[in-house]
């Protein structure tokens, strides 16, 4: 970890990031580094303290609600009076008139066609390639390998043919249901050709064709004897592969050997809660990354069952359309880019006071200035935008705080006005509580928002910290303010003008090998109004994309946008529980399951720098943990502790006994330090305990802070030996 800086201007830049900067980043691009670090250096210096204003009035707004509380402790809260308060402080604002949006120029992967979005850090160039190229994945192979097939050779590595057909009759019976052959069922059919520009499908010497004649849109290789045959419903697409040699088509008459379906339509590269990005030498990893995503030439070579393998972005997928012209079908997620919020700083660059540079600003000029290479281009933005989430926003004027950032960005990189677009995570109380007048901000920006769950339920924990101890996780989702939160996100959104011009979504299905289970769970997500839901890998992207065959999202949102609107007293409801009479038992068991997957997640952040993996919980099934999860499990321990459920005392002796769990879980990792060896040494064990004894006063109970400051030293210890 480099401890040299460059004097530039009133800039000291890290030599990483500076030589990053210069000779990669801008090379090629019309902006000089001379232009650059002087824009930077005049634009960081007029924004930065309006950032730092910002984090204090979450710290002023807090200190009032907490006060609230402590007055008004032991009494009923009554909704009108406490919404009267919420506004004189400023936490409420006023709902100004109905506006729509005017944001333009964005891809069709955002307002035509939903699908499953990916999420995936950017800090692993392997992962953040297979999830580019996860926009077609297997189907065949997703349903093989996962629970949603049962068989004896489920775990096995050998094949099992009988595994196979039941995955063959699986797609079978879908396709009869949603893309249907008119007369007959598409088990058993033998072939499949293209006649007059239509497709024709023979069984028993019988001919046959779609009942929607539209849903074939193409084919490769002869017509006679296609290799693939390309389908469509509602706006995704499925590859009929053929080819009678392949192993899988042995069992098969029409000599189908897979089946591809169009996944992942886009995918978020974060930045922020799935990476362990602390330091310059971590942000350069992070931005070099994306600009080879944006540059198109991003490559990976690994180690594989003892073969050397390369892995890049997957060209556009060719075909021959249905009236013989060549057309494409795009090959690549449409990529988006999270950067980091409003809170925190970074030692990459030292503004000329000597404090350090907002993060999320200086997310917005690397990662923006990385993306002209693709506008260049146009291979991943057809319609010459840039897509970038911004997390952790609280409230209208930090959402008109990122308008301004952006608009900074577009003059000092000679960008049109809005080409810089932003999806608004719906994830902070009082963004939810505001979210008309948020957007309303972004109006000529905004292309996303969504839920999520976690972090929401974090912040609502630790904005009423003082109100009473919460009721237990698991109640979380069936309490009257979850249930106002999520429809009340859909509600804004469609009432806003989301209705194809932007995606509304939904949070993380967080179990990867607990695929049977998200098919009976997340069509939820499409009934309550998403066009795009989170998941966690390209397996998971193929087998969700069915939900949106099965459901038609835009017919369903023409039937939500005349429901009730969900009520503001509903979403400012606090999830407190009133004279709980839980055992021992059931307190100390709470604990330990959150317990349990903080101290999985931190011993790998802090020890190895590992920002998103599956942690396996309390009952060895692998959860898909991030900083969400963490902040959610930290604040509602220190919230038992700080009402009585629980004492300090008893929370130490379950994290120790957790260690001891954690240890054993991990023993075949060669890089695992145990925690248990020595709990006053483990700097993981005792950030771990930290997040909880020092929840209460973590701002906004975010756990950045703790995680970066440990992990900054572990860095400094291991670059010490």
């Amino acid at each position: 970890m480099s401890k040299n800086y460059q004097n530039i201007h009133n800039l000291k830049v890290s030599e990483e990031l500076l030589s990053f900067i210069d000779t990669e980043l801008l090379k090629d691009l019309e902006i000089t580094p001379e232009k650059f670090w002087l824009g930077f250096d005049n634009i960081i210096h007029e924004l930065a303290p309006h950032n730092k204003s910002l984090i204090e009035k979450r710290e002023v707004l807090q200190k009032k609600i907490d006060e609230w509380h402590i007055k008004n402790k032991g009494n009923e809260i009554k909704i009108e009076d406490y919404k009267k308060f919420l506004q004189k402080i400023g936490y409420l604002k006023n709902e100004g008139p109905d506006f729509k949006i005017e944001t333009s120029n964005v891809d069709n992967e955002i307002t035509q066609i939903a699908g499953p979005q990916l999420v995936v850090p950017i800090m692993n160039a392997r992962y953040t390639l297979n999830a580019a190229n996860a926009r077609w994945v297997s189907l065949y192979d997703s349903l093989y390998g996962t629970n949603i097939i049962e068989s004896e050779e489920g775990g096995s590595e050998r094949y099992d043919p009988n595994r196979g057909q039941e995955v063959i009759k699986y797609v079978r019976e879908f396709f009869d249901k949603y893309i249907p052959i008119d007369g007959t069922s598409w088990k058993n059919i033998s072939a499949l050709k293209v006649i007059d520009k239509d497709l024709v499908i023979f069984k028993d010497d019988y001919e046959y064709k779609l009942k929607d004649k539209n849903k074939f849109v193409g084919h490769r290789g002869d017509v006679n004897k296609p290799t693939t045959i390309i389908l469509k419903n509602n706006n995704l697409h499925f590859e009929i592969i053929i080819n009678p040699k392949a192993f899988s088509a042995a069992h098969d008459i029409a000599g189908i050997s897979d089946i591809i379906a169009e996944s992942a339509v886009s995918t978020i590269c974060d930045n922020e809660d799935s990476v362990a990005a602390v330091d310059a030498e971590d942000k350069v990893v992070c931005y070099r990354n994306w600009l080879g995503l944006m540059k198109g030439d991003l490559k990976i070579q690994f180690e594989k069952n003892g073969k050397r393998l390369e892995r890049k972005l997957n060209p556009d997928r060719s075909y021959i359309s249905r009236d013989g012209t060549g057309l494409k079908l795009h090959g690549r997620s449409l990529l988006l880019i999270r950067n980091v919020g409003h809170l925190m700083t970074n030692s990459a660059i030292l503004l000329k006071d000597g404090s350090e540079v907002p993060e999320g600003i200086m997310d917005a000029f690397v990662t923006t200035t990385a993306a002209l290479h693709d506008i260049k281009k146009k291979t991943n933005s057809r319609a010459g935008s840039i897509y970038i989430v911004k997390p952790k926003m609280h409230g209208p004027e930090e959402t008109s705080f990122t308008n301004l950032i952006f608009s900074k960005v577009e003059e000092l990189l000679g960008l049109k006005k809005y080409t810089c677009k932003i999806g608004i995570m719906d994830e902070e109380r009082r963004t939810s509580a505001n979210l008309k007048e948020c957007i309303r901000t972004l109006k000529n920006r905004v292309f996303f928002i969504n839920t999520g769950f976690l972090d929401r339920t974090g912040d609502e924990m630790h904005t009423s910290m003082e109100a009473g101890p919460m009721i237990k996780k698991g109640d979380m989702k069936s309490s009257k303010w979850i249930s106002a939160y999520e429809n009340n996100n859909v509600d804004i959104g469609l009432k806003c003008g989301f209705f194809k011009k932007a995606q509304i979504g939904k949070g993380m299905w967080a179990m990867p090998d607990k695929m049977k289970e998200m098919m009976n769970d997340k069509i939820n997500h499409l009934k309550a109004g998403a066009n795009c839901a989170w998941v966690p890998s390209p397996t998971a992207a193929s087998l969700h994309a069915l939900h949106y065959h099965q459901i038609d999202i835009f017919d369903e949102q023409k039937k939500i946008v005349n429901r009730e609107q969900a009520k503001l007293n509903d979403l400012l409801t606090i999830p407190i529980a009133n004279r709980p009479n839980w055992s021992v038992d059931e307190i100390n068991s709470e604990i330990s399951n959150s317990a349990q997957t903080l101290l999985g997640y931190v011993v790998r952040w802090i020890d190895q720098g590992v920002g998103c993996s599956k942690v396996p919980d309390i009952n060895n099934i692998g959860l898909m943990e991030d900083r969400a999860t963490l902040r959610i499990s930290s604040q509602h321990i220190a919230n038992w502790i700080h009402h009585g459920i629980t004492t300090k005392i008893q929370v130490m002796e379950i994290m120790k006994a957790m260690a001891k769990i954690v240890d054993k879980q991990n023993e075949n990792d060669n890089k695992y330090v145990k925690m248990s060896e020595n709990f006053e040494r483990s700097t993981a064990f005792k950030t771990a305990c930290d997040l909880i004894f020092k929840g209460k006063e973590q701002p906004s109970g975010y756990t950045e802070p703790l995680l970066h400051l440990n992990r900054l030293n572990k860095k400094s210890n291991l670059n010490l030996t």
